[in-house]
């Protein structure tokens, strides 16, 4: 009986080879013939020497006073030339960058140039004319990513120097609302913690398909990454002009099917105009909520789904400026056409000031970066920081107040109150007190503000 079960067992194991030697092995099934720790092992050591531990010395203004911190992030080397690209918050406001290489080489660095809006920078080593090859990994497709696709996160979390975590993807499409203008995200359960930003996350044939982002450490691992898709937008702009030259239109948009709001339209193609910024092309052109645009400069546009809104914002936010395009809609049944002249979207942040003893940071209204302020003023002014303790915390004044005057003289720069804050500290052994008109809630107040004490002193 037992020799007839191994006779059994042979004739098995005699049939599968027989089947694995007919049936034809694609990509997946080569893979899965081989051994699945030499796969990752493999795909990490093409992509994990390219891999750096980024330390920058970065100016803030949030505490009401401007500081120098050191911050850390992740990075990777995507050009023998040692162009690295990171997070647009890892090098923010940098006045210093520092690079360490897998193999024990820093070097010092210079911001190429960011975009806010997707979160993207790129920084480049500043190489000796006799060192050595520098690594740098390949950028992969991420458009060919699938849900429990295997990938790696790699960086530099909780400022360790280097590190990989592995996972899969969760959604290769992730919609975040108020995070998602230009592009979506790939959701992994590979450990994406504080200092992974801006690193790489690699598939199983080692090439960059995203950069790490944002990660979320409760209630379970879950991570966020920059499709590559996207950063090849990106990347060719920021090396020819150190930004991304969005046009703006002041489009709002919205889906055909909108399962969040409960409101659905007709028809399968186009996407809904949900509303036009005042003072927008948009809105100089004529078009209306609820237009329903099927082409923009001869282009379709579609948008079924609130996944489909970033890749229409970006072909919208690509087109050329100061150049009229054909926009094709309907409205109410019936087809029309307008011409919209797009515009340079411009600065997404206010420029800052210090004001040492007044002791609050002072910043520019931007309608991107505090449309809540823009509301009420279009142009000026606000306080960003208020140093605790100090003399404006003394005098009630507080963040996000609009400055409307300042000693009884209108200020709506930041130039008017530089001159204003100098000339108060020229005079202060004679004159120490000044009152502050504020815009507060749509409500004007005023404050007396003592700046004779010096807090940084006490």
């Amino acid at each position: 009986m037992k020799r007839f079960a191994l006779i059994l067992l042979a004739s098995a194991m005699a049939s599968v080879a027989a089947a694995a030697e007919v049936r034809p092995v694609g990509r997946e099934q080569a893979l899965a013939q081989l051994d699945f720790r030499e796969v990752i092992r493999s795909a990490k050591d093409r992509v994990f020497p390219a891999v750096v531990y980024i330390k920058v010395l970065q100016e803030s203004h949030e505490s009401g006073k401007k500081i120098s911190r050191e911050v850390a992030g992740s990075g990777v080397i995507i050009s023998p030339e040692g162009e690295v690209l990171t997070n647009w918050h890892v090098v923010h406001k940098a006045v210093e960058v520092r690079c360490l290489l897998y193999d024990g080489r820093a070097f010092s660095a210079k911001v190429v140039g960011t975009d806010k809006d997707t979160d993207l920078a790129l920084v480049k080593l500043e190489i000796p004319a006799d060192t050595e090859t520098i690594p740098h990994a390949e950028l992969g497709n991420s458009s060919v990513l699938k849900e429990g696709d295997f990938v790696m996160a790699m960086g530099a979390p909780w400022g360790m120097s280097r590190s990989v975590s592995i996972g899969i993807v969760s959604c290769v499409r992730r919609f975040l609302p108020g995070n998602s203008e230009y592009s979506l995200w790939i959701q992994t359960d590979a450990a994406i913690s504080p200092g992974n930003s801006g690193g790489p996350l690699v598939n199983t044939d080692g090439q960059v398909v995203g950069i790490n982002t944002r990660g979320i450490l409760f209630g379970g691992a879950m991570g966020f990454a920059v499709p590559s898709e996207t950063i090849r937008h990106i990347v060719d702009q920021i090396r020819e002009s150190g930004r991304v030259n969005w046009s703006w239109t002041g489009l709002q948009l919205q889906a055909l099917r909108d399962f969040g709001r409960n409101i659905y339209f007709e028809g399968k193609e186009g996407v809904i105009v949900a509303e036009t910024d005042p003072d927008s092309p948009a809105r100089k052109a004529g078009l209306l909520a609820r237009d329903r645009i099927l082409k923009i400069d001869g282009q379709a546009v579609a948008a079924l789904t609130e996944e489909d809104l970033p890749a229409v914002r970006r072909q919208i936010g690509l087109l050329p400026k100061n150049k009229p395009v054909r926009v094709d809609f309907l409205r109410g049944g019936k087809a029309m056409s307008v011409r919209l002249v797009s515009r340079e979207k411009g600065k997404v942040e206010g420029d800052q000031l210090d004001c040492p003893r007044w002791d609050f940071t002072v910043r520019e209204i931007n309608k991107f970066d505090t449309p809540e302020l823009y509301f009420h003023r279009n142009k000026g002014v606000f306080i960003y920081g208020v140093k605790q303790p100090g003399n404006a915390a003394a005098a009630g004044l507080r963040r996000l107040d609009i400055l409307l005057k300042i000693d009884g003289k209108d200020v709506a720069t930041l130039d008017a109150v530089k001159k204003l804050h100098k000339a108060a500290l020229e005079t202060i052994d004679t004159r120490h007190r000044i009152i502050v008109t504020v815009l507060r809630n749509g409500l004007v107040r005023q404050a007396v503000l003592d700046y004779l004490r010096d807090f940084e002193k006490d």
